[in-house]
């Protein structure tokens, strides 16, 4: 342990403790704006810049060690001023225009310049030329880009695909898409991690709300609405109220004040998902084709773009099954609409998702009918969502408590703890195992599968049912299923039955959730909300969902029924990402997904 004084406080720490995190111990904020502990510790933004006694230059704080009698001032005369310039210098080559940027209010940067009280900006503004595509999901502006480099640190470090570099030199420097490639042609996973841990809106999902308002207004639409599981753990952060209060009840009474004429809820899809991804599991390990590798989940379109460009050779392995957005947009467009008697063009589906990628998953060529018609017309961001909350100066805390509409808005525990990591593996078992023995398990009988990592970036456990082990493993992060699929494929570890997302935690750390202004994880307190959802609920198995069982009993049949298959299962050959290695299929024409 060594001794530091940090603004006349006395602190003990270890040794090789860095000054941000000395001064963390002892509640001493200390500014910055480039830092993520253990990805990106570069003092690149030197905000964070303070004097320490016997030293002639300033000391980032991110990343250099105490030493034993240091005496370290944080917010010195020397410290603030030389803490404004360089943040006026930011400011120089930075679009202040907040009053049209989507992370005003919740900038770091626009907090930090506030505090120091810049009001003018002394340097010659110099901003970016550059060109971006408004089509594709995710949207970078030059402009705002303060050179942090967070977004490549998160790509390469975190999520492992390299997507972002660094371009030019001296005051050209930028961040751009890496190896001189547009956007639409990189193998971008669409994962949104690094809007979540941009500081500023340099990085933004493409603004669909606009669409959604005109859809609301057409008197001509029937506007149906769909809230994803982890949407409910987490849009209420924004808007100011704690977990308790951001219910799905209250959620469901905005949406309808905001004029939806139907909501529901995709848990009731997630259920949905279950039965046929289950089912399908159960054919595929019993007729030996996960022998050699296992049959992955595909709920996630950012593991599923991630795999068709990494590994496209394993895309056989993944289930057919679609993902509960899907499911719920080809029942509404079917079933649903024909219990209103309307033609499904008349039905207008918005999904409200924790998520980028399923912006691109709904505009997927196979995720339509054969009529041409869409199983999903558009897709929100929880950030989204929030937005309009407020553009309808709906006041979230005072809306009652409302029921979801009937028959697609009931749903299980199981399908709520689809939104965290592990949840998906763990409500599928559970109806594994009522289908193999024809009673139900205790409802945590699986629960050895949650959480975070245990060995190597992923979790593993062998269950036993009815005498037939099953090796399952689950695994969140691009760059943790890397490691995992390279096991598989080298076969030191083998597996029945994997369950991968995305992004880290799961989709309650997805990269369309609220962005917290300290930027801290959020996603291990949003899963664990979810669980209590869970343990809350008088339903706890998809299999008992009574409005699933009608929907097999008046529509589809069985799961894996022919009907099924049309409707909910889809061909992951039908379209292709740009950046597939060399050597496998990669027409031109679809580039755009």
């Amino acid at each position: 342990m060594v001794t530091v004084t940090i603004n006349g406080v006395s602190v003990q720490v270890p040794e090789g403790t860095t000054i941000m995190d000395a001064a963390n111990a002892a509640d001493i904020p200390i500014p910055s704006l480039c830092y993520l502990k253990g990805i990106n510790e570069i003092g690149a933004c030197r905000v964070c810049c303070v004097e320490v006694e016997g030293e002639n230059r300033m000391v980032s704080a991110c990343n250099n060690p105490v030493k034993d009698g240091m005496v370290v001032y944080t917010n010195s005369p020397r410290a603030r001023q030389t803490r404004r310039v360089n943040v006026e210098l930011l400011l120089s080559q930075h679009d202040c225009e907040c009053a049209t940027c989507v992370r005003s209010g919740n900038c770091r940067l626009q907090s930090i310049a506030s505090d120091l009280g810049i009001l003018t900006i002394p340097y010659h503004k110099d901003l970016t030329k550059g060109l971006w595509t408004t089509t594709f999901p995710l949207y970078r502006d030059p402009n705002k880009c303060i050179k942090c480099i967070r977004c490549v640190q998160v790509c390469e470090k975190v999520q492992s695909l390299g997507v972002w570099a660094l371009a030019g030199s001296g005051g050209r420097t930028t961040v751009d898409v890496s190896l001189n490639r547009v956007i639409k042609n990189a193998d971008c996973a669409l994962c949104g991690q690094c809007i979540t841990h941009c500081p500023v809106g340099a990085l933004r999902e493409r603004d669909d709300t606009r669409q959604a308002f005109r859809a609301l207004a057409d008197k001509d639409k029937i506007t149906v609405v769909q809230v994803a599981p982890a949407v409910r753990a987490a849009w209420g952060e924004s808007l100011g109220l704690k977990q308790g209060e951001a219910t799905m009840g209250r959620l469901t009474t905005a949406l309808r004040r905001m004029g939806f004429d139907y909501v529901f809820d995709t848990t009731f899809s997630a259920d949905l998902t279950i039965m046929e991804e289950a089912n399908e599991f159960l054919v595929r390990f019993r007729s030996g084709d996960c022998e050699r590798y296992p049959m992955f989940t595909s709920c996630c379109p950012g593991w599923v773009r991630f795999l068709k460009s990494q590994y496209p050779q394993l895309v056989p392995q993944l289930s057919t099954s679609k993902s509960p957005q899907q499911m719920f947009g080809a029942v509404t467009k079917s079933w649903f609409a024909q219990l209103l008697g309307v033609d499904p063009s008349k039905l207008y589906c918005i999904s409200i998702m924790p998520c980028v990628a399923k912006k691109a998953e709904c505009d997927l060529p196979t995720m339509e009918n054969e009529f041409g018609i869409k199983d999903v017309d558009l897709v929100l961001t929880t950030r989204e969502l929030d937005r309009m909350i407020r553009a309808e100066h709906i006041s979230a805390i005072d809306l009652p408590e409302e029921a979801c509409d009937s028959p697609l808005g009931t749903g299980t525990g199981a399908g709520v703890i689809f939104g965290v990591t592990g949840g998906v593996m763990e409500a599928a078992l559970r109806t594994a195992y009522y289908t193999i023995t024809g009673k139900n398990p205790s409802p945590d009988a699986f629960h050895p599968i949650r959480g975070s990592a245990s060995i190597d970036g992923w979790t593993e456990h062998e269950f036993d049912i009815n005498d037939t082990k099953v090796r399952c493993a689950v695994v969140n992060g691009l760059g943790n299923a890397r490691k995992l699929i390279e096991a598989i494929l080298a076969g030191t570890v083998h597996y029945d039955f994997v369950e991968v997302m995305a992004c880290p935690g799961g989709c309650v750390g997805g990269g369309g959730q609220p962005i917290p202004f300290d930027q801290h994880d959020e996603a291990e307190f949003r899963g664990k909300r979810l669980y209590a959802l869970d343990r809350a609920n008088y339903l706890r198995f998809s299999h008992e969902n009574p409005e699933i069982q009608t929907l097999y009993d008046r529509f589809l049949g069985a799961p894996l029924s022919e009907e099924a298959e049309k409707l909910l299962h889809t061909d992951h050959d039908g379209w292709y990402m740009p950046a597939a290695p060399e050597g496998y299929d990669n027409p031109d024409s679809n580039e755009d997904y």
